[in-house]
C-alpha cells in the first residue's frame, strides 16, 4: 500500500467525516504542556474510597461487602428515570426536549490496586457477563445502552478503583445516529457489512492490525483520529453485546487483557483511555446493517507526559492527527 509522507485527508465511513493527516508535523519540537502522571502504587483496600467494599459513598450509601463484581445506581447520575417535561422553545433556534434514563456504576472488583490489565481472565470474563446482563435489562426499558471506562486521571477518571459506568437513555445520541445512518446507508448500496468487510480488510493487509484470535480484531482504524485509538470489533455478524457465545466473552476477555497491556509497554506507564461499546439502538425492527465494536480512545501522543490536544484548527475546522494509523499500529504491535 501507499506509504503516506505527505498531508492527506481520510475518510471515517463510520461517521461520515474527514480526517486531516499531518506526518510531517511529527518531526515538530515540544515545549507544550507536558501531564503528570500519578505513579502511586495503590493498596489493595482503601478506607478512603467510595467504592472498596463496606465503605460509604459519596451519596451516603455503604457499599456491601462484595466478593466479586458490584453494581449500583450512580449518587450523581446525569439522566434521571422518568423525566417527562415538555419544553415549548419560543424559536425554533432555541429547541429542547426532554430526556430519561439512568446511570450505573459497576465495580470490576474488590480490590482496589486492580485494573483489567492485571486481573485474571475468569474475573474479567465476569466483567463482560455483567455488561451483557445490563445491556439485556437496560434495553427493556430504554434505546441505548452505553457501557464505558474512563481510565486514568488523565481521561477524567476521579477514582482509581477499577470501574466502568453504563448510561441508558431514551434517546439514541449523537455518535450512534452517525454510526447507524451510514453503516445502513452502505449496506443498501453495497451488501454488505461495514464492518465485518473493513475487518475482513484488515486481516488480509496486516498494516493495522495490532491483536487478533479466533473471534476478535484488534485495528488502529484507518481514519483514526486519536494517535493511538484502537478499534475492536468480532469476526461473527453480531449486533450486540448480549449475543456472544461462551467461546466469545473468553476470547473477547483474554484480547482485552492484552491490549491494556500493549497500551502499558508502550511508554511504560499505566496508559490512560476512554473506552465505549457500540451495539446498535433497541428502537429498531430492522438492524442487519449494524456490527457491534469497541472503541479505545487514549489521549498519550510521544510519551508517557505528552498527550494530545484537540485545539484550533481540530476545533474550529477539522479533527487532524500526526501521526500515521499504521505507524501506530506498528509501535503497538511491537509491545
Amino acid at each position: 500500500m501507499k506509504i503516506f509522507a505527505r498531508p492527506h485527508r481520510r475518510y471515517n465511513p463510520l461517521i461520515g467525516e474527514w480526517v486531516l493527516v499531518s506526518p510531517q508535523r511529527t518531526k515538530r519540537p515540544w515545549q507544550g504542556e507536558e501531564e503528570q502522571l500519578d505513579a502511586v502504587e495503590h493498596p489493595q483496600y482503601d478506607p478512603n474510597c467510595y467504592l472498596c467494599p463496606g465503605n460509604e459513598r459519596a451519596g451516603g450509601e455503604r457499599n456491601p461487602n462484595y466478593k466479586d463484581t458490584f453494581i449500583f445506581t450512580n449518587d450523581f447520575p446525569a439522566l434521571l428515570p422518568g423525566t417527562e417535561e415538555t419544553y415549548k422553545p419560543a424559536h425554533q433556534l432555541l429547541n429542547a426536549k426532554s430526556v430519561s434514563g439512568t446511570c450505573r456504576v459497576v465495580c470490576f472488583s474488590p480490590r482496589h490496586d486492580l485494573t483489567l490489565a492485571s486481573m485474571d481472565l475468569p474475573d474479567i470474563r465476569k466483567v463482560i457477563d455483567i455488561w451483557s446482563a445490563q445491556i439485556t435489562e437496560l434495553s427493556r426499558d430504554y434505546v441505548w445502552v452505553q457501557v464505558f471506562e474512563n481510565h486514568g486521571e488523565m481521561m477524567g477518571c476521579s477514582n482509581p478503583h477499577p470501574h466502568c459506568q453504563i448510561w441508558a437513555s431514551g434517546d439514541v445520541p449523537n455518535e450512534a445516529v452517525k454510526e447507524d445512518k451510514m453503516q445502513r446507508e452502505y449496506l443498501q448500496k453495497n451488501n454488505s457489512i461495514m464492518l465485518q468487510e473493513y475487518a475482513e480488510l484488515e486481516i488480509k493487509q496486516q498494516e493495522r492490525l495490532v491483536l487478533h484470535n479466533d473471534h476478535w480484531l484488534v485495528v488502529v482504524p484507518f481514519w483514526a483520529l486519536w494517535p493511538f485509538e484502537t478499534l475492536l470489533m468480532p469476526k461473527r455478524h453480531i449486533q450486540h453485546l448480549p449475543e456472544l457465545n461462551n467461546e466469545e466473552k473468553n476470547a473477547l476477555a483474554d484480547i482485552i487483557k492484552q491490549l491494556i497491556n500493549k497500551y502499558n509497554k508502550l511508554f511504560n506507564t499505566p496508559f490512560p483511555y476512554s473506552m465505549g461499546w457500540h451495539g446498535c439502538p433497541y428502537n429498531q425492527s430492522n438492524v442487519e446493517h449494524w456490527q457491534l465494536h469497541a472503541h479505545y480512545y487514549p489521549p498519550l501522543l510521544r510519551s508517557a507526559t505528552i498527550k494530545k490536544f484537540m485545539a484550533g484548527y481540530e476545533l474550529l475546522a477539522e479533527a487532524a492527527r500526526d501521526l500515521t494509523p499504521e505507524l501506530a499500529a506498528q509501535k503497538l504491535r511491537e509491545c
